[in-house]
C-alpha cells in the first residue's frame, strides 16, 4: 500500500471542498471494504483519502407513514439486514443488505458505498430499484435528488459530479398489500458476486396485482428494470402461466456477457427463474 494524506472534514461542504481540491487523486472513505482491499492490491492508489465517518447525518434508518423510509449513505448492511421496518416492509433491501459479504464485512460496508462505485452486480441495486429508492447528492452548493433507475450511467459510471457525495436514499412508504424479494445466484453460499440478483416488488388490490416493480442486477451494463416483464404481471391475476410469460420477457430485456464465472445463455435462463421465483414469493408476502 502506497503512502496518502488522510482527511476526517466535519460538514458535506469540507468533504466536497477536498474532492474538487485533490480531484482525481483522491478518494472516499466510507466503510473501506473495497477502497482499503484496491489500495492493498495496488489496483487503487490515491494520494488522498477523505473518510466520511464524522460527517453528522449520513448514519441511521428512520421512517414514517407519511415520509417513508430514510436510509443514510453511512449506514451499515448489518443494520440494515437487522432493522425490523426494513424487514417487514422493504424486505428486499433487507436481503439484499445480507448477502454482501460475511458478516464481519456488513458490520463495516456502507448501503452508500454499495451504490456509488457503480458496480451493475451490486446486491442492493435491484432492491432499490424496485422499491423506488431516490438517491440523495449533496456537495458545498447544496443538494439534489435522483432516481436510482437514472443514477447509474455504466460500468463504474454513476451521475455523480466533481465534489458531489451520495448522502443517503428516500423510499416511498409502503401499502400493507404490498411485498417484496430478491435473490442471487452465486457459487458459494456467502461472499461471491453475484452471476444474477433479481428483486421484484408487486402491490395487490382486489386480488390482482396493481403495481409490479423487478430490478435486475449483472446482466446488463447497469442495474435495469424488467418493464416487458412488469407490464405482463401489472393488473392480472397472479397464475403460472403469467409468471412463466414474464419470466421470459425478463430474460429477453436482459443483455448480459459470457465470462469465465458464467455464459450469456445461461444468465438469461437464471433471469426467467429468479423473476418467477421473486415474484411469487412477493405475491405472497403481500398477501400476509
Amino acid at each position: 500500500m502506497r503512502n496518502f494524506e488522510f482527511f476526517e472534514p466535519k460538514t458535506i461542504g469540507e468533504a466536497s471542498s477536498l474532492l474538487v481540491q485533490y480531484g482525481g487523486e483522491a478518494e472516499l472513505l466510507g466503510g473501506g471494504t473495497d477502497l482499503i482491499i484496491g489500495m492493498k492490491d495496488r489496483t487503487v492508489t490515491p494520494k488522498y483519502v477523505i473518510s466520511l465517518e464524522k460527517v453528522p447525518g449520513m448514519e441511521g434508518i428512520t421512517y414514517d407513514d407519511t415520509n417513508g423510509l430514510w436510509v443514510g449513505a453511512m449506514t451499515k448492511m448489518r443494520a440494515l439486514e437487522r432493522s425490523s421496518i426494513v424487514r417487514e416492509r422493504y424486505t428486499a433491501l433487507a436481503e439484499g443488505a445480507e448477502e454482501v459479504g460475511s458478516i464481519q464485512i456488513r458490520n463495516l460496508a456502507t448501503l452508500g458505498g454499495n451504490i456509488a462505485h457503480g458496480s451493475p452486480a451490486a446486491d442492493t441495486a435491484a432492491a432499490l430499484l424496485v422499491l423506488d429508492a431516490q438517491v440523495n447528492i449533496a456537495d458545498g452548493n447544496g443538494e439534489r435528488t435522483v432516481p436510482i433507475a437514472d443514477f447509474y450511467l455504466g460500468p463504474g459510471q454513476t451521475v455523480l459530479q466533481a465534489g458531489e457525495i451520495l448522502t443517503g436514499f428516500s423510499m416511498p412508504p409502503r401499502s400493507a398489500k404490498s411485498g417484496s424479494q430478491y435473490l442471487k445466484h452465486k457459487i458459494r453460499q456467502v461472499m461471491d458476486l453475484a452471476f444474477v440478483g433479481v428483486a421484484t416488488s408487486v402491490s395487490l388490490s382486489n386480488g390482482t396485482v396493481a403495481d409490479t416493480k423487478i430490478g435486475l442486477a449483472a446482466v446488463a451494463p447497469k442495474p435495469i428494470r424488467a418493464t416487458n416483464a412488469e407490464a405482463i404481471i401489472t393488473g392480472n391475476s397472479v397464475s403460472d402461466n403469467l409468471l412463466q410469460q414474464a419470466a421470459g420477457a425478463a430474460a429477453a430485456q436482459s443483455s448480459p456477457i459470457s465470462d469465465l464465472r458464467c455464459t450469456a445463455e445461461h444468465r438469461r435462463e437464471i433471469v426467467a427463474a429468479l423473476t418467477k421465483e421473486t415474484a411469487m414469493t412477493a405475491v405472497a408476502r403481500a398477501q400476509v
